[in-house]
């Protein structure tokens, strides 16, 4: 009888084991559940996922009931087991939206690239945006754009990578974005960039109500062309020729000059810097070696340096 109650209570224990291991802590907010093996990140998560969530209600025009469990991993095993797909190795984080679930890495045992903060924001993003879609799955330029828009990603370089993009010709289409995954680091840079320059266009040139009857079609299972056609006036192919054109206005050998005076007037304060710092070490280590033969003179001879033998010492304390 002792033995069948221990058979019966031995994979309880396990459940609860399992269970207690997946739990988070689901009282530190309304808006998700922490998962992690340490509190410390807990309120740089708690403002990102406010911040992200107050400006998606807004540009979504959804309430945003939405709780997704957020995990933070301190190695790599663990963290390709949890999301248990593949991931470039430049991958700081995924958002899982069939799962309501976002995976990190550790900030503390990674360099991630990016603030937690912002990679926060750009993860949430993307379980908001499927969640308002019912789960159909947007153009990639899109995901990515709103991602990076509301986590405010752009920077010197992505300005330097989507200038160079332009001027060179080597913009990557909308449709090959999708790819994105199969990119080398670079030119994943450069398709970043683009999704977020299109997002933001689409925003500013046609408005928060044109961007939600775009996301209505595709929540609808309308195609991307039909989608931007009622939002926009312009199927895929004129929306993107209007696009690139808006792209050459705002990127071209000016802002490429621009950026690198920036870059060369940096590195000349650089240089600068370092040269008065480098200055100011020497001269202080050569007023220690002053200070030190001062005191601790090695020159015993008190008669005439010049002629030591032929002039015999005043003072010999020693005969």
């Amino acid at each position: 009888m002792q033995r069948l109650f221990i058979l019966f209570l031995i994979p309880i224990l396990i459940g609860v084991n399992i269970y207690a291991d997946d739990a988070g802590d689901s009282d530190l907010s309304p808006y998700y559940d922490y998962y992690a093996s340490t509190k410390q990140f807990v309120s740089v998560v708690d403002s990102a996922v406010v911040r992200a969530r107050d400006e998606l209600i807004i540009i979504l025009g959804d309430s945003l009931y939405y709780r997704p469990k957020i995990f933070i991993e301190n190695n790599q095993t663990d963290f390709k087991n949890r999301i248990g797909a593949a991931v470039p190795d430049w991958g700081a984080a995924v958002a899982l939206p069939y799962k309501q679930m976002i995976v990190l890495k550790s900030p503390a045992n990674f360099r991630l690239g990016k603030s937690l903060f912002e990679l926060i924001k750009h993860e949430y993003t993307h379980l908001a945006l499927q969640d308002r879609l019912n789960h159909i799955e947007p153009p990639r330029w899109l995901n990515e754009g709103l991602a990076m828009y509301i986590a405010f990603e752009w920077g010197w370089t992505s300005n330097i990578a989507l200038s160079n993009a332009v001027v060179f010709g080597s913009v990557v289409p909308l449709r090959e974005i999708e790819k994105m995954n199969r990119f080398p680091e670079g030119q994943a840079r450069i398709a970043y960039a683009q999704s977020y320059m299109a997002v933001k266009y689409l925003l500013e040139q046609y408005g928060f109500d044109s961007f939600n009857i775009l996301l209505d079609n595709l929540r609808d299972r309308q195609s991307i062309d039909d989608a931007l056609i009622t939002a926009t006036g312009s199927n895929y192919d004129g929306f993107e020729k209007e696009f690139n054109n808006y792209l050459r206005t705002k990127f071209n050998l000016l802002t490429i000059f621009i950026d690198m005076s920036y870059l060369w007037l940096f590195l000349a304060i650089v240089v600068i810097v370092g040269f008065f710092l480098n200055y100011s070490k020497k001269k202080k280590k050569y007023k220690e070696w002053d200070e030190y033969d001062k005191y601790h003179s090695t020159d015993f001879d008190y008669g005439d340096s010049d002629n030591p033998e032929q002039v015999d010492d005043e003072d010999k304390p020693w005969a």
